[in-house]
């Protein structure tokens, strides 16, 4: 690698971006999920012996390098592209499974990986529990590609990216803890244990502290500037900002760009950035994620041919048949108290756990003497590559096998009115607040505003006859209207409680009126 020059690498880099952007967009053109194709056509180009190829495939595939471009340039980046664009509102209403399968997952499936690894494969413990932190990370990407494609429910892709990007966090701690202290924490005894349990506690604390700072600092800012390109590069400054903050203390940088990002996204677009603003910060990271996703992916092929597979095969089932139970029984477990949950979604979101380059760029960042660590590498690369191809060319048959997607009849024309209805309201609201700022006259913005007036009283028509042909859309909207409606008045009287206006007795009332109505309307 000495001999590469810095215009040398720019090259192989670009021819990279080529080849990336090539299959994705065939993938594309094609309906398929372009990070399993990436990763097929990868491990073709490892395994053949392509000459112009070769120097790209000895660059990339350095562990240095591999490692760098995954964790410290990638991974910020695809954190914050997913966290900045998940409203606060849906990871709140679906926190009981997240939290569930984020915390009691990833532990049950490190437990249950790390234990069965020493006992049946005869394991250093380090070696064994740092597999089970590589096998309890999950990659969401190339499930939710598969999930927009087909188009399955908001609520079930809210619950696996939400799954996914604590888990991260918690795999990284869980792997870190495993390598380099596990060994003292058990000689320590009990003493050990709490160290142990406090390392994790400091870990994830601290991430979770600098990327709340962070987010909500850089929220802030946004309110004194009205400037697209600059608040992008806020962004930019935030996510990796935090990262490398967050691991130069020995925090979770996983963790503190997740919740940096959700802050930013949320609490920052909301008092800082105009509609201009989120529209070209989300297009900025979409096209951001989109070519890192390609470039990883197709990496994760390639990175994959260096591993010998042949002399392990029986080592390589038994640990793929291992990983397969231990995330079906902490799916299901983690989400046995859940009464609301679907039991076709535990199926979805079990066989959906798939792995990916987190996995791959943790394993290779081990040290070179670390016990047993190529038969670690030969089985984390077996699993990953049974993950994306076998799990991710399957995902899609088996929501189609499950029904997870029935559509009412005029489901799809009643969203698409939905869609333009909003769009047209968010419009007329941005013109008044436009109108404020800039002085435009009435006669400009009342001309503008009547032309949306227009479209807006042609879409109610044809909503009111999209209702009568189907009444279910109607009575959809009418549980939504009415269970909000609840809500604000529960509110309402839990003020007047605070400020003393009416007493515990009525509002203890008023709380039973309102919740039996909510259970009511539940049950219709």
């Amino acid at each position: 690698m000495h001999d590469l020059d810095l215009h040398h690498i720019f090259e192989l880099g670009l021819f990279l971006v080529m080849i990336a952007a090539g299959i994705t967009a065939i993938a594309k053109k094609f309906k398929q999920p372009y990070p399993i194709a990436l990763v097929i056509v990868g491990a073709l180009i490892g395994l053949l012996n392509i000459p112009i190829l070769e120097p790209l495939k000895l660059f990339i595939t350095e562990g240095e390098i591999f490692n760098f471009v995954i964790i410290t340039l990638f991974l910020p980046a695809l954190l914050g592209e997913a966290a900045i664009k998940l409203p606060f509102s849906h990871l709140n209403n679906n926190k009981k499974p997240i939290l569930s399968l984020a915390f009691g997952g990833t532990f049950i499936s490190s437990l249950i990986i790390g234990f069965s690894t020493y006992y049946l494969f005869d394991f250093p413990i380090p070696a064994a529990f740092v597999f089970g932190a590589l096998m309890s990370a999950t990659d969401p990407v190339s499930v939710l590609s598969i999930f927009k494609s087909v188009g399955v429910q908001q609520r079930l892709a809210t619950v696996i990216e939400g799954e996914s990007l604590f888990n991260d966090g918690l795999a990284v701690v869980l792997f870190n803890i495993s390598a380099f202290y596990l060994l003292s924490y058990i000689d320590a005894g009990w003493v050990g244990v709490g160290s142990g349990l406090w390392e994790f506690v400091r870990v994830v604390s601290l991430g979770l502290i600098i990327g709340g700072a962070l987010g909500y600092g850089f929220s802030i800012l946004t309110k004194y500037f009205d400037d697209y390109p600059l608040e992008i590069i806020f962004s930019i400054i935030l996510f990796y900002g935090s990262f490398l903050l967050a691991e130069s203390v020995h925090a979770s940088g996983v963790i503190a760009v997740v919740v940096a990002a959700l802050i930013f996204g949320n609490f920052g677009g909301k008092i800082g950035m105009s509609p201009t603003t989120k529209l070209n910060i989300h297009n900025f990271w979409d096209v951001a994620a989109l070519l890192a996703n390609s470039l990883v992916f197709l990496m994760v092929g390639l990175e994959i041919t260096r591993i010998n597979f042949v002399e392990k095969w029986l080592l390589i089932l038994a640990a793929i048949l291992l990983v397969l139970v231990a995330r079906s029984i902490a799916v299901y477990t983690s989400l046995s108290l859940i009464k609301s949950f679907p039991l076709k979604w535990k199926h979805i979101l079990n066989w959906g756990g798939l792995k990916g380059s987190l996995s791959i760029a943790l394993v290779l960042s081990l040290p070179r003497d670390f016990p047993v660590r190529e038969d670690i590498l030969i089985l984390t690369f077996s699993v990953v590559l049974f993950s994306l191809v076998v799990q991710g060319l399957t995902i899609k048959p088996l929501i189609n096998l499950l029904g997870i997607k029935p559509k009412e009849q005029g489901r799809e024309n009643y969203e698409k009115l939905l869609a333009q209805l909003h769009m047209y309201e968010m419009a007329i609201a941005e013109i008044h607040r436009v109108k404020q700022k800039l002085y435009i006259t009435d006669s400009i913005s009342e001309e503008v505003i009547e032309t949306y007036k227009k479209r807006i009283n042609m879409l109610q028509a044809q909503l009111n006859e999209l209702f009568d042909e189907n009444p279910e859309l109607k009575e959809n909207q009418l549980f939504v209207l009415k269970k909000h409606a609840l809500y604000a008045e529960y509110d309402a009287i839990s003020t007047l409680e605070k400020e003393d206006i009416i007493t515990s007795e009525i509002a203890e009332k008023a709380y039973d009126t309102i919740t039996d109505s909510i259970v009511h309307i539940e049950k219709e």
